[in-house]
């Protein structure tokens, strides 16, 4: 739910459609950071593709175009992966930058200081989502992320005092505790430390969708780390891309994605670490301070719409969080019909609109289909 950031290392590379007789089968692969591991190409008639990656919100982010020539596409790609790396030093939760310094301000409550005024959209937003959620997804427990050590380029095992976890619980820190009025805001809660992880990423790929549309583009795919938007089509076909199998190497199922549409998961198998035999991933719930339990990853299809982005980062954390008898109220209350939960057995659940739109690499997985 919430990630580290790093600093911005881009790659890029040109490149055309595979041959007909390829094209089907061959996936552009991502790297081992993505959930969502690889976008299997459509065949059409053979068009400049253009690739761009970043190393930005503690992941990797790829930008691909389709249809443009390759120096245009180039400008478009380096503009992209320039915001992100300005969005990945704004939403920092601890080094210097617009966030930290708006936590460093709520923990001296009920201290008030002017907010940039691109933040305050942000905060609203979250806000917003938070409160949709049920106080599931809650960007405000950035303490509890901090004290499992979660917020750093590097992470070690640890079993945080009971006694802190408690009292970071019991404090209750909500995205409502946030106040904004005008140009100053603070916290009525001291206990409020906000990490974005959850949130930044799709925060990211809607301003990216909103500026490629813009710029007339008719084909594209906005990839960070696995959450994933769709803009036109590759050559008249769907892009179709590939969900991570959260045990092993490669995708559990793949899917088409239309214009517009946005895909997002969560999991148990990039942030984490084990401590005694267990498994302790970055998504904390904040109902017990801990930790979720009981699920190895959760994805979520969002229809096109003005924050598909955004939606799809933040639906998938709630429906992880409540778990294998929860995850489906969870993805009700977000607005989302079409959601997998995967649980600690390996067994598949998922809504029926979901599984209309899977194919299954492995023909035996266990399904447990819900309306």
């Amino acid at each position: 739910m919430f990630l580290s950031f790093f600093t911005a290392k881009t790659q890029r590379r040109e490149d055309m459609f595979w041959s007909i007789n390829l094209c089907a089968f061959a996936p552009l692969r991502l790297g081992m950071f993505f959930a969502v591991a690889a976008i299997l190409a459509g065949c059409a008639k053979e068009q400049p593709v253009y690739r761009e990656q970043s190393f930005v919100f503690g992941t990797m982010a790829e930008v691909t175009i389709y249809g443009e020539e390759p120096a245009r596409a180039k400008e478009l790609a380096g503009k992209v992966l320039a915001d992100f790396d300005f969005l990945h030093r704004t939403l920092h939760a601890w080094e210097p930058g617009s966030l930290s310094r708006m936590n460093s301000v709520f923990a001296q409550s009920p201290a008030k200081a002017a907010i940039v005024p691109s933040m305050v959209p942000i905060i609203r937003d979250a806000t917003r989502l938070s409160e949709m959620s049920g106080g599931l997804f809650n960007p405000a427990i950035g303490k509890l992320v901090a004290l499992w050590g979660f917020q750093g380029d590097e992470f070690q095992p640890v079993r945080p005092d009971p006694a802190e976890i408690e009292a970071l619980v019991k404090a209750s820190p909500r995205m409502t505790d946030i106040v904004v009025e005008g140009i100053l805001f603070y916290s009525k809660n001291p206990a409020v430390r906000l990490d974005l992880g959850g949130y930044a990423k799709g925060y990211a790929i809607d301003m990216t969708a909103a500026y490629l549309r813009g710029q007339g583009v008719k084909g594209a795919l906005i990839n960070i780390g696995g959450n994933i938007m769709a803009i036109g089509s590759r050559g008249g076909q769907p892009w179709r891309v590939g969900v991570q199998h959260p045990r092993k190497a490669g995708a559990i199922a793949s899917l088409e994605l239309h214009d517009g549409e946005a895909i997002g998961t969560s999991g148990d198998y990039q942030r984490y670490f084990m401590l005694d035999g267990k498994r302790y991933c970055h998504i904390i719930d904040p109902r017990t301070g801990y930790p979720a339990q009981g699920v190895q990853a959760v994805t979520v299809v969002v229809p096109k719409g003005e924050k598909a982005g955004t939606l799809s980062d933040v639906a998938s954390k709630p429906a992880f969080i409540a778990g294998v008898k929860g995850w489906r109220e969870a993805a009700k209350n977000m607005g989302v019909e079409s959601a997998m939960l995967i649980d600690e057995q390996g067994e598949i659940h998922l809504t029926a609109a979901m599984k209309k739109r899977l194919e299954f690499q492995d023909k035996n997985v266990i399904l447990h289909e819900v309306p």
